[in-house]
């Protein structure tokens, strides 16, 4: 018997408050003297009102489909998004120097914006069937290759931007008892990659000795075995930071190696490849407390912020609507990620308890590196903000992700699972 409790509508009301708003906004950026009306598909905000349309076809769709057949399908499901990556590579259209997309006619449409769904719905689907906590290197391989082969895929097109978005399902393995020692060496490791950067090897080296000598002198009434352990990893981290300058230099491209320094305070290029971000930051900073009004920001209007539509969207509303505007959309953002955790923990099944932290993960992510990218903090890597930002691809795939989730919730009564 399959049992429906009804749709989350906070959820549902969240998700309308932030694609409404991101329309009005993609409306502002786009706004030009040819615009024939709010419904002119030969504008940008014309095609995002279709997108959103559509969207809304998209959602009865998945709620109308019983929730068992996104668990019973989820490996067909992924195996399809990996073969339409692989797709890519034969029959792919590069834009900006990547071959991300389809082409039919004049409608693109990008799989990586999909593989972020069905990599959640393979990952839950796994996890769920072991019916353990992923404590053994066995299930953790398992678990790691299901999201680390789209994200390599996705790497190759070269997408490093829509590839970074796969660490969000980190998030439900340490939600399902995945060791803490796995999100330490990571942030160890991007702390460490940093400070080489900033610093040098040699100092950062001395760094690591001192930061050993120190905790071994605190734990100094312990047994002698923990010795080793501590000199070991200082002696590992020392290698790490003389490798530093080979990966940034043979590995990074040099667009890259320019938005890391200039995020680090290593090099000023406001007129070159740190124009986007010294842009956004006039932008938003020239908006104050309540903006300078809707159609009404000079920014805007002049074209000043490159992709503003699309990745710096986040700047149309810190300049037109102000202080006010940019914290609506941030408290938006956290009470639909507070919810959908609410949500996640509720659930009846561990399938849907997983896919529901893999979708908070995959939000969190997009929502934190986006803003932090618009105000200058991290470097420019191409992450849309959810619902907000123009285009269909990330728009359906956003909305495909958040209401299968939606859908399971609404079942998670069902004696099924």
């Amino acid at each position: 018997m399959n049992k429906s409790t009804g749709f989350d509508w906070i959820s549902i009301i969240l998700f309308l408050l932030l694609v409404a708003f991101g329309w009005v906004n993609i409306y502002s950026a786009s706004l030009n003297d040819s615009a024939q009306g709010f419904f002119d598909l030969s504008q940008t905000y014309g095609r995002q009102g279709l997108f959103i349309g559509l969207s809304i076809v998209l959602i009865i769709f998945i709620l109308s489909v019983e929730a068992k057949f996104y668990e019973r399908f989820s490996s067909v499901i992924y195996l399809a998004s990996l073969l339409s990556l692989l797709g890519l590579f034969v029959f792919g259209k590069t834009i900006s120097g990547a071959t991300s997309w389809y082409a039919f006619g004049g409608f693109s449409i990008q799989p990586s914006e999909f593989v972020k769904a069905a990599t959640a719905l393979a990952l839950a689907k796994y996890l769920s069937d072991i019916q353990t906590n992923i404590n053994s290197f066995k299930h953790q391989l398992g678990a790691f290759l299901i999201i680390v082969l789209p994200a390599i895929l996705i790497v190759l097109q070269p997408d490093a931007g829509s590839a970074l978005v796969h660490a969000a399902f980190f998030f439900p393995l340490y939600r399902e008892g995945l060791s803490g020692g796995y999100l330490l060496v990571g942030l160890s490791s991007i702390s460490l990659f940093v400070f080489t950067l900033l610093f040098g090897a040699i100092w950062v080296s001395v760094g690591v000795v001192l930061l050993a000598l120190a905790i071994l002198f605190l734990n100094r009434k312990k047994k002698k075995k923990h010795i080793g352990r501590y000199v070991a990893i200082s002696a590992v981290s020392i290698l790490f930071a003389f490798s530093v300058n080979y990966i940034f230099y043979n590995l990074f491209e040099q667009h890259q190696r320019d938005r890391f320094n200039i995020v680090l305070g290593k090099e000023v290029d406001s007129k070159g490849i740190g124009y986007n971000t010294n842009q956004s930051e006039i932008a938003i900073g020239s908006g104050g407390w309540t903006g300078k009004g809707w159609t009404q920001g000079t920014q805007t209007k002049g074209n000043f912020v490159p992709e503003q539509h699309t990745d710096y969207i986040f700047s149309t509303v810190g300049e037109e609507w102000g202080f006010a505007g940019t914290a609506t959309v941030v408290l938006l953002f956290i009470t639909l990620l507070m919810r959908l955790i609410f949500l996640a923990e509720r659930q009846k099944s561990k399938f849907s308890r997983v896919y529901g932290y893999s979708v908070v993960g995959i939000l969190f992510i997009h929502f934190f590196v986006n803003i932090g990218m618009v105000i200058g903090i991290f470097p420019t890597v191409g992450i849309p903000l959810p619902f907000f930002s123009y285009g269909g691809s990330g728009l359906w795939g956003f909305t495909i992700l958040l209401f299968i989730f939606i859908k399971l919730d609404s079942n998670r009564k069902a004696t099924y699972y």
